[in-house]
């Protein structure tokens, strides 16, 4: 097992001087409920700073919301979830999950989706991962469970294979769940813990290989961090491989939260994260014209 460093974060793919609008990334955020409203636009807000368009899917009852959200949101487009289809096929990646419910109409929305559409780039979070069906997950997902998330996971995953009881650490549930599911599996927590299962190309991670993330600190427990992270994980999924981008992802939350920690301790919240997430990466990804990262 490795751990991720900041010469894995360089290998992230960034927007070159000659690139026009939409080669730069194209995500698709489903999410939000009438009772989190907050979640999805602190994955929005994140990811809006990194790719070129996000089409953004909520509810009726988040109009308000959105309409808000809108007067910065000028580069993306809020659709109904009724038309969910018409733009699912020409974006890059897929982020579902963040403030949705543990109901059957999550439930229904989640397996529709995802058998329908099994080749796109999936991110996996929150309401959407607790609801889905386990035999749903598209080869190259990126699943994004904290602790208590991926035990329930774990449970149904018992039931198919009691094989893999065996297995005691987390490292060694991650892997065989990343394996059999031939997904990505960001395991969150003190120590972020990162496994491929053997799809993504070589040249950034081997089959199987488990990576580990490091960092953060208390302040990173509030509500809406692991929003931020799975937005962050998504608008990086768009141009880059699905492992690179969910080690990345941790790798960078993590920073931005250590950054935020020596300014002002425990005492930021999600919107502060999301807000300190670019200038980390343009410590981390454009060196030669590094600043002060609290700049």
């Amino acid at each position: 097992m490795k751990e991720v460093t900041a010469n894995d974060i360089r290998l992230l793919r960034t927007a070159t001087p000659n690139s026009h609008k939409g080669q730069n990334g194209r995500l698709l955020i489903i999410g939000g409920s009438s009772l989190f409203h907050a979640a999805s636009i602190w994955a929005l807000e994140v990811a809006s700073r990194i790719v070129d368009l996000v089409h953004y899917s909520s509810i009726p009852e988040n109009n308000d919301i959105v309409k808000e959200v809108k007067k910065e949101f000028r580069d993306g487009i809020v659709i109904s979830r009724d038309d969910i289809s018409a733009y699912i096929e020409e974006d890059d990646c897929i982020l579902i999950g963040p403030g949705m419910v543990r109901d059957e109409e999550t439930r229904a929305l989640t397996h529709d989706l995802l058998v329908s559409y099994p080749t796109k780039q999936w991110v996996i979070d929150a309401g959407a991962l607790q609801m889905m069906e386990i035999a749903d997950i598209p080869d190259r997902a990126i699943l994004t469970p904290h602790h208590q998330e991926f035990a329930g996971l774990w449970a149904r995953v018992l039931t198919q294979h009691p094989e893999f009881s065996q297995a005691q650490t987390d490292e060694d549930k991650v892997k065989l769940f990343a394996k059999t599911y031939h997904c990505i599996v960001l395991l969150k927590g003190h120590i972020d813990i990162v496994c491929s299962g053997g799809t993504c190309d070589e040249r950034v991670c081997m089959p199987g290989e488990v990576r580990l993330i490091t960092g953060g600190n208390e302040g990173m427990t509030k509500g809406g961090t692991g929003d931020v992270l799975a937005g962050l994980i998504a608008a990086l999924a768009c141009t880059n491989d699905p492992m690179l981008a969910a080690i990345a992802g941790s790798f960078i939350n993590k920073a931005a939260g250590d950054t935020l920690y020596r300014s002002v301790g425990p005492f930021f919240n999600a919107s502060d994260l999301a807000l300190q997430i670019p200038k980390t990466m343009r410590v981390l990804l454009l060196p030669s014209d590094a600043v002060n990262i609290q700049e």
